[in-house]
Order: structure tokens, then sequence, then C-alpha cells
């Protein structure tokens, strides 16, 4: 069972234990309540479920909402942060699994239209230096240099990441995005 300490809010520098182990990053979105949880405290759940899948504490962003990119006209805003991990699965392709049931527990609907809104929505973004490109995975996300939703917040736990397989630093990459909309953290602070 995971506690609030196995769930940190701190930069990567600021935690010795996690130094120069590989980490995976997971970027989290809502824009969906489940139930009579609101997007923001759904993901506040998710990071609980994510600690469950790590032997180390996990690193959590703040909470930022955000104008929906690229998705179906009418969509609310979401809700999104980004949690750094040391997966205990060996492989992307077994973490994925293990998200994809917790999208699933927390009543994750996938139909056929592209990003349609949600209750849950757990995405790996990079997974160490892993390269890889298959028809379920694909690392790093192939998106997420363009989408301030993950930069920023990924940005907040680790401020000199780069992405897999490109150069410039993802502070640089964010500074080059437009027209997605302000983002705008959230005080949210119900305890897990």
């Amino acid at each position: 069972m995971s506690s609030p300490s196995n769930i940190i809010r701190a930069k990567l520098d600021d935690v010795p234990i996690l130094a120069g182990i590989e980490l995976a990053f997971i970027g989290i979105g809502s824009n969906l309540a489940k139930g009579q949880e609101e997007p923001a405290a759904v993901l506040q759940r998710a990071f609980a479920a994510l600690a469950l899948l790590s032997d180390y504490p996990i690193l959590v962003s703040s909470l930022w909402e955000s104008s929906p990119v690229d998705c179906p006209p009418g969509s609310p805003r979401f809700i999104n942060a980004v949690a750094a991990l040391r997966p205990r699965h060996d492989s992307p392709r077994q973490l994925l699994s293990s998200l994809q049931k917790i999208e699933n527990e927390y009543g994750r609907k996938r139909g056929t239209v592209r990003n349609a809104p949600r209750t849950l929505d757990l995405d790996i973004l990079s997974f160490g230096e892993v390269l890889m490109q298959e028809a379920e995975l694909t690392l790093p996300h192939p998106r997420m240099h363009q989408r301030a939703f993950v930069l920023q917040p990924l940005l907040e736990i680790s401020p000199n990441f780069i992405v897999p397989g490109m150069n410039p630093p993802a502070s640089q990459l964010l500074r080059g995005i437009v027209d997605q909309g302000a983002l705008t953290p959230i005080n949210f602070t119900k305890s897990l």
C-alpha cells in the first residue's frame, strides 16, 4: 500500500535516493469526473496507484489546468501532471499494461474518437533512454516535445530533462511551443 511518504513533490536533484536510477516519466491527465471525484482528485488518487508500481518513492509535479489540444470540439479542460518512478517492470510493455489496468479501474473508456474526454489518461513519456517504435508503444512519447501540458510539469520534476533521442533540452522545447493556451497551476491539497 502506498502512503504519502512514497509520493514526493520535489525536484529529482533534491531526492538523493533516486540519483543515478533509471526512471520512467508518466504523463497523467483527466478531464472527466469519476463519480463524485473531480479530475484533480482523480489525479491525486492516480499518484497513489502509480506509487504501487515502484520500489522507490515517486516524484510528482503540481497539478496544471490546460486547454484540450487536438481533442473533439467542446471537450472540457484537462488537469495534468507528471510522475517519475522507478518501475518494478523490466520492460516498457509491462509498464504500459499496468498503466492501462489503472486507467480501466478509473473508468477509462476507449472508443473510436481520438482524444475524447476521459477520466484518466496515463502515458509513458520516457522509460530511461529507451527508444522504440511499435504499434502499441512508441518511446519517447511521439508528441511530448510538442505539448506544454507535458513539458511544464515534467520540468518541475526534472529541470534539466532531455527527451531521449533529441538534442535541445526540454526547457528549450517548451519555449518554442505556441498556441496551446495558458497552463494554470491548481492548488489542490486533499490528502491521499
